[in-house]
């Protein structure tokens, strides 16, 4: 894959910890970048079980704990996920990152914004328990699944197009942004890499990294661009391609938009 230059790199949902982190690939994207911030969206954990943690995993944590030396002169922000809530005070030691629910700057005489996006998810916030269950039991299955991971991440398609996490999550992410004024927000949650523009604002998801396929966005005078990491020297020929890196997306009233009164608060 050809470099990238850019004055933001955005990556979510990582999942360290899980059977299919590409974690080698992500840090084989940092190395190879050039940026001046870099913005982890969340769910770069994918539970709080160090124990699960491999050898490439730490990798990647120790290589960001290098990016956010001071004398690098790269900024390192860290967006709490659902997955990785809780690891404040961890990160902030572990890795030398301030970690924030809601992250805001300015690019270009625009206002910019990154949330994970399990906020506009009301699954994910009303049923939290059941949310942990179903993590667990699935990186279980991922054990389990011994066939290049192929059923599980089939499953993990499935499990974000049964619940319309794409359509949720732009809704109520674009929702809030005209609310608070931001020109573009940033989101992952749903694994799923899409653009969508609601008058005059302009929502972006950066896709994952558990799939054959794993996505990520970069900011800069160029604009916005969602770029799909390919490596052809470690490319399994037996994976399937995954989802389209950039797709539009159907605004149903179903989908949950946020009343006034519901939106949350995200810089709490």
């Amino acid at each position: 894959m050809r470099p990238i230059a850019a004055d933001t790199l955005l990556i979510s949902d990582l999942h360290l910890g899980s059977e299919i982190s590409r974690a080698r690939e992500a840090l084989a994207l940092l190395r190879d970048s050039e940026f001046q911030r870099l913005i982890l969206l969340g769910d770069i954990f994918s539970d709080l079980n160090f124990g699960r943690l491999k050898k490439e995993h730490w990798q990647f944590l120790g290589h960001i704990r290098k990016l956010s030396n001071p004398k690098r002169g790269i900024e390192v922000v860290w967006v709490e996920g659902n997955h990785d809530e809780g690891l404040v005070t961890v990160m902030s030691h572990l890795v030398g990152v301030r970690v924030y629910r809601e992250y805001r700057w300015s690019c270009g005489g625009l206002r910019h914004a990154a949330v994970h996006g399990h906020q506009f998810d009301r699954f994910a916030i009303n049923r939290v328990t059941l949310s942990r269950l179903a993590t667990l039991v699935y990186l279980q299955m991922q054990k389990l699944d011994l066939q290049g991971k192929g059923f599980v991440r089939s499953l993990d398609r499935l499990n974000t197009r049964w619940l319309r996490l794409s359509a949720k999550v732009s809704q109520g992410a674009l929702t809030y942004a005209q609310h608070h004024g931001i020109d573009r927000i940033f989101c992952g949650h749903t694994h799923v890499a899409m653009e969508a523009v609601r008058d005059g604002v302009a929502y972006y998801n950066t896709g994952c990294w558990v799939h054959p396929r794993p996505t990520f966005v970069t900011v800069g005078e160029e604009g916005v661009r969602i770029h799909e990491y390919v490596r052809t020297d470690d490319r399994d020929p037996g994976e399937e391609r995954g989802e389209a890196t950039s797709a539009p997306v159907e605004f149903a009233d179903e989908a949950g938009l946020f009343a006034d009164a519901e939106l949350p608060d995200l810089r709490r």
